[in-house]
């Protein structure tokens, strides 16, 4: 019933094995990876036909966690998995980024990837075990798809590169301080496709390093699927990419002019409009034949990235005027919203950035059900690119793919500043409004997010600033690294090269390509070149940083104390009843952990140090000889009980309240009468026994010694 094909691999300390032929065989390609006990499913669909009219690659691309792969049930009330996490959102862009530039030139067809996670061993990724398996049921699938790539992930520990490093060692990174670098490539037999990262300042050297690391290790995994697929590939697709360069000469003609007008508008809402005339202008002048043809969109494009891109080759001249390595224009502002505990406005050029930080406690930690376990995030960034932002109208609703990831690769850059949770107890909510954009918005967010912080009072490391690269590569070889990119010099241009960091290091490094990869050669300018943009930007960040910014009086503040693991119970009491008690006599928050590590958060200060005490009081042990002002609860023929510590109640005998013989304690005292006692120590049975003769009761200070009568 089945022809199966099984390819296996020894790839760094797992097996690796490629297996096809048993499951999900209607599907135009299908193949299961397994790394250790990591296995995904991937299956490939393409459309044999284009939608007519369509002008563009409708290719869609799913990753699915099913929960029953780590033996887990999902939670939430209906007990089935649900929209997209967000780590699913961000696995499927980072399979669909080099993936899609492979694809013939030309092809329209609609083609589907979908990836489930089948089996997850907790220590290998299945992110990188799904990009291998996407790559490799392209392969035989028989689609137009000029691969295979492979992918890797890469890990940093004194000086050394590891390949594919555990699900552990690359969970929460800013604890663990010997780990520098989580860092994903993808790429071909000749040349890098993507890039993702996050890095704790590592210089350009050790990072180009890493990418060359990887792109070296994933030479035999490509080698594999080419075997698998020398036995297993489907018969190509028949299909020749459209020649329209009879109308693209017409169009040239028609249009060449204009359009270099029109890109030679510095405004962008102006050359937009231009560029938009100009089109309108070529069509005017085709006949009805030319303007049914369903290659004029391609056409039209081609024109306008040939204007833009010869330009820059030839003449180092920009759309703007700028030099290639030239940063625009920056503004920086602080402090600007009065009632945020942060907030700061970045611009730069056309593209802005309102930032606002949020400082909340414990109780606004963010609770994350992964795959791998379960875990809490004290540090969110929520990125929103509202259509207002470009000049245009369009449905606004819950964020898509674009601005999770835009908002996961500036939440990675910043992570590498941040305080130690020990050090600064406060949950962190960053909110990047773009309210402007024309290249690089996530970019502006690292830059308005790291002064947002600096205004709310975090004590950063170090400030961080990011930068977009851009190229242009011709046929013959020539090409130009562009900084700062403008969106047209994105979208009309070859590579989207991120980079994000301090002076001291990189700390975030995106890339993505569409052509068929970079060499190192131009990586590495690219770096030199993101490092004097990265250098000039921090220079006028700094700008609008003067002095240490104050906390504000609407964020809460919040102390740490720590107890015996041991005390955590008699803190929290019977079903939670003391820290209750606690919580609503003082009115503020107490959030207390498995190590006894305790949060006291209010904007009260005599809040938190009401709570101080009540706890203090708690776990505290009394000091023998120390003098304690207590309250008298009870009396009895033979003493009198006071309460001088907390909840703890000592004697006081009959003989030690006063230095004269008494008939009865409730002579001189009666209950709820403040006194001052001295611990005198402890009886063979651990009962307290305190004096009163021994302190002057009206300042509560020792008395002098005297004989009792």
């Amino acid at each position: 019933m089945f022809n199966v094909t099984t390819k296996s691999m020894q790839w760094g300390d797992e097996t690796l094995t490629l297996e096809t032929g048993k499951v999900a065989r209607q599907a135009d390609g299908s193949v299961i990876a397994t790394l250790g006990e990591t296995s995904v499913m991937a299956n490939v669909t393409f459309a044999k036909e284009p939608k007519p009219g369509q002008d563009f690659f409708p290719l869609t691309v799913h990753y699915q966690e099913k929960y029953y792969a780590a033996g887990k049930v999902p939670g939430g009330f209906f007990k089935r998995e649900a929209r997209p996490t967000e780590k699913e959102t961000l696995t499927a862009r980072l399979i669909d980024r080099p993936i899609r530039p492979l694809f013939v030139p030309g092809f329209k067809h609609e083609v589907l990837v979908m990836c489930t996670v089948l089996s997850h061993d907790l220590e290998n990724d299945p992110d990188v075990v799904a990009m291998i398996a996407a790559s490799a049921a392209l392969t035989i699938s028989g689609a137009p798809f000029r691969g295979p790539i492979a992918c890797a992930r890469v890990g940093f520990v004194d000086g050394d590169y590891v390949l594919n490093p555990s699900v552990d060692d690359m969970h929460d990174l800013r604890n663990n301080p010997e780990q520098r670098l989580d860092l994903v490539v993808a790429g071909t037999k000749d040349a890098v496709m993507m890039v993702e990262s996050e890095a704790y300042e590592l210089t350009e050297a050790e990072m180009l390093g890493a990418v060359n690391f990887a792109h070296q290790q994933i030479q035999p995994v490509i080698d594999l699927i080419i075997e698998l697929a020398e036995e297993t590939a489907k018969e190509p697709f028949d299909f020749v990419a459209p020649d329209y360069s009879d109308l693209f000469d017409v169009v040239k003609a028609a249009g060449e002019a204009a359009m270099r007008d029109a890109y030679a508008i510095t405004d962008k809402q102006e050359r937009v409009a231009a560029v938009s005339a100009a089109k309108e202008a070529i069509k005017a002048g085709l006949t009805e034949e030319q303007l049914e043809d369903a290659n004029l969109g391609a056409a039209l494009k081609k024109l306008e990235s040939s204007v833009l891109r010869g330009t820059v080759v030839k003449e180092g001249k920009r759309i703007d005027g700028r030099a290639l390595d030239q940063v625009r224009a920056i503004e920086c502002e602080t402090g600007l919203l009065p009632r945020t505990h942060g907030s700061a406005l970045f611009t730069r050029g056309e593209t802005q950035g309102l930032v606002v930080t949020t400082l909340g406690t414990g109780d606004d930690e963010q609770f994350i059900d992964a795959l791998h376990g379960n875990f809490k995030s004290n540090f969110m960034l929520h990125y929103n690119f509202p259509p207002y932002s470009v000049g245009e109208v369009g449905r606004v609703g819950g964020p898509g793919r674009r601005e999770i990831g835009h908002g996961k690769l500036a939440w990675r850059a910043l992570q590498a500043v941040l305080p130690s949770a020990t050090d600064f107890p406060y949950t962190l909510r960053l909110v990047s409004e773009i309210t402007e954009s024309n290249g690089s918005s996530s970019m502006a967010s690292v830059c308005g997010g790291s002064l947002s912080m600096m205004d709310a009072g975090v004590p950063l490391k170090a400030a961080v600033a990011g930068v977009a690269m851009g190229l242009v590569l011709e046929e013959d070889g020539s090409y130009a690294v562009l900084t700062d990119i403008l969106g047209d010099e994105d979208h009309l241009g070859d590579m989207d090269f991120k980079v994000a960091g301090t002076e001291a290091g990189i700390t975030s490094l995106q890339m993505d390509i569409k052509v068929a990869g970079i060499t190192p050669e131009i990586m590495e300018k690219a770096l030199a070149q993101a490092k004097e943009g990265r250098m000039h930007i921090l220079g006028e960040m700094n700008k609008a940083l003067s002095g240490t910014a104050e906390f504000s009086v609407h964020a809460p503040r919040i102390e740490t104390m720590q107890i015996p693991t041991d005390k955590i119970r008699e803190v929290i009491g019977s079903g939670g009843k003391v820290i209750r008690e606690i919580v609503e006599v003082s009115g503020a928050k107490v959030d207390i952990n498995d190590d006894g590590i305790i949060k006291i958060a209010s904007p009260n200060g005599e809040a938190i140090q009401k709570a101080y005490d009540m706890i203090y009081s708690i776990v505290a042990e009394p000091e023998e000889g120390k003098i304690y002002k207590g309250k008298v609860v009870k009396i009895v023929d033979f003493g009198a009980f006071v309460n001088f510590f907390g909840k703890r109640d000592g004697l006081v005998h009959v003989s030690q309240i006063e230095n004269r013989r008494l008939n009865h304690p409730s002579d001189v005292l009666k209950e709820g009468q403040e006194v001052w006692v001295k611990l005198l120590g402890f009886d063979d049975r651990g009962k307290v026994r305190l004096s009163m003769k021994v302190v002057d009761q009206e300042t509560g200070e020792e008395a002098k010694k005297e004989d009792d009568e």
